[in-house]
């Protein structure tokens, strides 16, 4: 099993966390493959979005382990698992509104990531040519000049994965990416998704199962901090247990 696991590029065993003797998540163990999407849903209070929090060093482990690419993510600090290559967006869109959609993505640029990097950062041909490619990834390359504050709800979404992507993260952990978005702009972010993957593995918490059908390579279903049930989005719809507690409502 061993060999085995140094294969998966995530890979959560044991994991639990209490707050308050209350376990928000419990023995939790799942495994992800390089350039996989898989989606976790599961009614509110899941533990689906501390999941995301302690992969990202946000919240502490009680007990278990969280190996990213052969490292420890639980003995490891926020900006050392940022660095280790784990790149998280939260529910709500945070993009700087007054800087344009160009000045956004720059800012984010790896360069720029030590005091010393943000010293000698300059716009060089690179840095513009990663700029453009991922403006381009994410739809955004006629709103390049534009102040992101005046860009639609979806945009702004798109423009915080852009900048998560211009750091060239192994794992992207995504929140809830279409939580108000218009059914052509989620249509266009589960393209976008499929495009990530191509170079990146992705994480997503999501509700609307219509967009979990149109992405999930594997289904992780959460109820009361655990798995309740993983596999196609096929198999987890037809499971009894999902119906019970989180289909049929």
């Amino acid at each position: 099993m061993n060999a085995q696991k140094e294969n998966f590029l995530l890979a959560v065993e044991g994991l639990t966390v209490s707050f308050d003797g209350f376990k928000a998540v419990d023995d939790l163990s799942f495994y992800l493959d390089p350039k996989e999407i898989r989606v976790i849903i599961g009614p509110n209070g899941a533990g689906k979005t501390t999941v995301l929090d302690l992969i990202c060093g946000k919240t502490r482990a009680t007990a278990g382990s969280i190996r990213f690419g052969g490292k420890e993510l639980t003995k490891m600090k926020e900006h050392q698992i940022v660095h280790a290559g784990v790149g998280r967006k939260f529910q709500n869109p945070s993009v700087f509104e007054d800087l344009t959609v160009f000045e956004n993505l720059e800012v984010s640029y790896p360069q720029g990531h030590t005091v010393m990097g943000a010293l000698a950062f300059k716009r060089d041909a690179a840095v513009i040519e990663a700029v453009e490619r991922i403006a381009d990834t994410i739809f955004l390359s006629d709103q390049l000049n534009e102040p992101a504050g005046l860009l639609s709800h979806g945009q702004k979404q798109w423009l915080e994965i852009g900048m998560l992507l211009i750091q060239k993260p192994d794992l992207l952990m995504l929140d809830e990416p279409v939580a108000g978005m218009s059914v052509a702009e989620r249509k266009k972010t589960a393209e976008l998704l499929r495009v990530i993957t191509r170079d990146h593995t992705v994480l997503v918490i999501e509700h609307d199962m219509q967009f979990v059908g149109d992405i999930a390579d594997r289904v992780t279903v959460m109820h009361q901090g655990k798995v309740l049930s993983e596999g196609s989005i096929e198999h987890v719809k037809k499971d009894p247990k999902v119906i019970e507690v989180y289909l049929g409502h």
